[in-house]
C-alpha cells in the first residue's frame, strides 16, 4: 500500500480564505444544505459547495497519470466510486480507446447533470453496497468521498472497493491534516466530513479493511 498524493498540485492551486468561509454564512446552515448533494452543492452558491461544477479539462492530466501507473489499455475496465458528473470517467474515455467505464456516486443531481457522453454508464448508489461482482474492475478509484462517511461506513466502503477491484489497481484519496494548523484550516472549509483521520489512521483502517490498493491525500496548507 503506497501513499501518492496525486491531487494535492491541483488542490493548492486554487486559493481559499477558510476563516472567511466560517464568518460569512452561517456554517451548519451551509454544510446541512451541501449533505443534500443537490443542486446548490454542485451548482449553487459557493457557500454550499463547488459554485458551479462544469466540465473544463484539469482531469485530464490525472486520468493520463493513472493510466499510466496501472497501465491501463483498451478492453480493461475502470470503476470511479462517488464519480459526480463524471468527468474523470470521461477523461479515461478520450486517452483510451474501447475502455469500459462506470461509476457511481449518492448524488441524484450528479448522475442526472453528467457529461452526456459518459451518463449511460453512471448510476446512483452507495459506497457502502456496491452493484458490481467480485473482482470486476481492472482499476478502481475513488477521490474525495471516504471523509463524508461516518467511521462504520467507511470500512464498509474500503471493503467493498477491495472487493470489486483486481489485484491492487485501486487509489483512493481523501481529506485529511498533518498538524493543527492543516486540521483547523480543514475544519473550517469542509462541509460534508464526518470522518476526520490524519494519514496514519487512514493507513490503519486500509490496512483492517485488507486494502491493498494505493492511497492519497489532500491537505489544506
Amino acid at each position: 500500500m503506497t501513499e501518492i498524493n496525486l491531487l494535492q498540485p491541483m488542490h493548492a492551486s486554487t486559493k481559499r480564505d477558510y476563516v472567511q468561509r466560517v464568518i460569512e454564512h452561517d456554517k451548519a446552515e451551509s454544510a446541512a444544505v451541501a449533505r443534500q448533494w443537490g443542486r446548490d452543492y454542485w451548482d449553487g452558491d459557493r457557500r454550499y459547495g463547488y459554485g458551479g461544477y462544469r466540465y473544463d479539462g484539469r482531469w485530464r492530466p490525472l486520468a493520463q497519470t493513472l493510466i499510466d501507473r496501472y497501465g491501463i489499455k483498451p478492453g480493461m475496465s475502470v470503476l470511479d466510486v462517488g464519480c459526480g458528473k463524471g468527468y474523470l470517467l470521461y477523461e479515461f474515455t478520450q486517452l483510451v480507446p474501447d475502455l469500459t467505464i462506470a461509476g457511481i456516486d449518492i448524488s441524484d443531481y450528479g448522475i442526472a447533470n453528467a457529461k452526456e457522453e459518459v451518463r449511460p454508464h453512471l448510476k446512483v448508489g452507495s459506497a457502502v453496497e456496491l452493484p458490481y461482482p467480485d473482482h470486476s474492475f481492472d482499476l478502481v478509484v475513488s477521490l474525495g468521498v471516504l471523509h463524508n462517511l461516518p467511521l462504520e461506513d467507511v470500512f464498509r466502503a474500503v471493503s467493498e472497493i477491495e472487493r470489486v477491484g483486481r489485484d491492487t489497481s485501486k487509489y483512493l484519496m481523501v481529506e485529511s491534516f498533518r498538524n493543527e494548523r492543516e486540521k483547523a484550516n480543514l475544519l473550517y472549509w469542509q462541509l460534508t466530513c464526518l470522518s476526520f483521520h490524519g494519514p496514519e489512521t487512514w493507513a490503519w483502517i486500509y490496512d483492517k479493511c485488507g486494502y491493498r490498493g494505493d492511497h492519497g491525500f489532500i491537505f489544506f496548507e
